[in-house]
């Protein structure tokens, strides 16, 4: 496990602009944002900041800087999910599949599909 850095929310919301766009000026990663948009310098300094946290790079492209990301979406969402499991259900899978079937939040049709993936990885 990774246990990468904690994000806030402004850094994951450009992280899920790069992850979708794969790479891009300060510009483009702006373009992914719905209106209202945040400001041109705020997404400047959060990508400072999530180069200084290693979850981006850049190359310099003359004056420009184009930011890709380094850590695969995938992997800092299973950690994420692995941190919610540790600190909110004691490690337990189990006790939070229960929660949300307790809670229904789960309907029919999710549990078929987990059971779908359970026999899956059982072969």
């Amino acid at each position: 496990m990774s246990d990468f850095k904690n994000l806030t929310k402004a850094e994951e919301q450009v992280m899920q602009a790069l992850w979708e766009i794969e790479a891009g000026t300060t510009h483009q990663i702006l373009d992914f944002f719905e209106v209202p948009k945040p400001h041109y310098n705020t997404v400047s300094t959060v990508l400072k900041i999530l180069v200084d946290k290693n979850f981006v790079s850049f190359k310099q492209v003359g004056k420009t800087n184009i930011y890709h990301p380094l850590v695969p979406k995938t992997d800092y969402s299973k950690d994420s999910i692995m941190q919610v499991v540790r600190n909110y259900f004691g490690g337990s899978f189990t006790r939070m599949f229960s929660a949300f079937v307790s809670e229904d939040k789960l309907s029919l049709k999710d549990m078929e599909q987990i059971q779908k993936e359970l026999d899956k990885h059982k072969k």
